[in-house]
């Protein structure tokens, strides 16, 4: 049974972009407004979101360039992934009191089409695991280790921004996947040892330790097969000299290069790609969402069975929503970085 309309003058606090950055945002890009929700039209439901994600690529779409997904608009609310409660629907596919993800974060409530909004089960997992591990950044581990670069028995797996979302699942399911070997690179002490401890790998690069082409060479002697690359710049220079014949790459990410006020320099060493016929492929996580009921298929069980462990590190509030983007651009987080909006 639905409830036509929302409960009435509900007020939502959300962030807009009030300007657009250059080189590495600040608070001041950022404005907190309170608006009073619209009614659901036919077809629209309400949800108050619990949980939003923050995530690299949005500083992308924070300059006002053309790219694989629309700028954010100046004075409007930013975008991004949210998991939420359904408090009012105009919709009979989507009743009120389910759980659904969709793309309206950055904001306490949310208005929109029915259809943009999928349901999950928070049987299988927490609502935030939605976010992370069972959402687009698990997906593009499991792309990108699967499709990608497949990783094929007894392949020396290396993986860039290996404590964070989507690096911190990489490593794990690189193991399951038949890995003889998982090395991953994080900024750090504390973050490397995680690596190790937590996260599933065999070896870890403290990136700002010392050379990476050194701690590469001395974790992989015999060279690596697969890599994972979220960084870009000296990360994937050190991959390219380290890799094997045949090597496959998945372009994941870059953000070593998202602040960059001019254009980042390219690996110096392309011409080892050519000489060991190597792969390098980009990959946009949008384009592999068929794989999503493979992927929580697999990736939930392995949740409940404590054989894919996750971390979360949690901001608390709308308000705080901006200093959890900064915070993951400047790799504060270990794990998914979450902003919980129901405390």
């Amino acid at each position: 049974m639905t409830n036509p309309t929302a409960p009435t003058a509900i007020v939502s606090a959300e962030i807009r972009l009030a300007a657009r950055p250059v080189g590495e945002p600040t608070a001041d890009a950022f404005e907190l407004v309170r608006t009073e929700l619209p009614e659901p039209a036919e077809g629209e439901i309400v949800v108050r979101n619990t949980w939003m994600s923050v995530d690299p690529y949005m500083r992308g779409r924070m300059d006002d360039v053309p790219s694989y997904i629309p700028p954010f608009r100046l004075g409007a609310a930013l975008e991004g992934g949210a998991v939420g409660v359904v408090i009012a629907s105009r919709s009979d596919a989507v009743p009120v009191g389910a759980t659904v993800s969709h793309f309206l974060g950055w904001r306490e409530y949310a208005v929109l089409d029915a259809a943009a909004a999928t349901v999950v089960d928070t049987g299988l997992a927490p609502a935030q695991a939605y976010l992370g591990a069972l959402g687009t950044t698990g997906l593009s581990a499991y792309a990108a280790l699967t499709e990608s670069a497949p990783v094929r028995e007894g392949d020396v797996v290396f993986v860039s921004a290996a404590a964070g979302a989507v690096g911190s699942v990489a490593g794990q399911l690189a193991r399951k996947l038949g890995a003889s070997r998982v090395i991953g690179s994080a900024g750090g002490p504390e973050k490397a040892k995680k690596l190790v401890t937590d996260f599933g790998y065999d070896a870890a690069i403290d990136y700002r330790a010392g050379s990476l082409d050194e701690q590469l060479a001395q974790a992989a002697p015999e060279g690596v097969d697969v890599y994972l690359d979220s960084v870009g710049g000296d990360h994937l220079r050190a991959a390219i000299g380290a890799m094997r014949g045949g090597g496959r790459i998945a372009l994941v990410g870059a953000i070593s290069g998202y602040n960059a006020t001019a254009p980042a320099p390219g690996p110096d060493n392309l011409f080892q790609a050519v000489a060991k016929e190597l792969t390098l492929r980009g990959m946009l996580v949008n384009n592999y969402f068929h794989l999503f009921p493979e992927w929580i298929g697999r990736a939930a069980g392995w949740l409940a069975d404590g054989t894919l462990r996750t971390e979360e590190t949690v901001l608390e509030g709308i308000d705080q929503a901006p200093a959890a983007f900064l915070g993951v651009l400047r790799g504060a987080n270990t794990g998914k970085m979450l902003v919980r909006l129901d405390g």
